[in-house]
């Protein structure tokens, strides 16, 4: 069976823990940050992990991670 190609707009922006599941960056924290609180800008900066129905669409782009 040949090699599998891993999408690389995908690899780019998603990650895996070490059991296996998918993490994501938060979105809201590119412009328009002086309206935000800083509680919330700290909230979004860290890591989420990416909802069961889209996991498996993930994975499958990502066939080596």
């Amino acid at each position: 069976m040949p090699k599998l190609k891993t999408n690389k707009g995908v690899a780019k922006r998603f990650s895996f823990t070490a059991k296996g599941k998918v993490r994501r960056r938060r979105s809201g924290l590119r412009h328009i940050l002086t309206k935000k609180a800083a509680r919330r800008k700290r909230r979004l900066a860290s890591p989420a992990v990416v909802a069961a129905p889209d996991d498996r669409a993930i994975k499958r782009l990502l066939p080596y991670g």
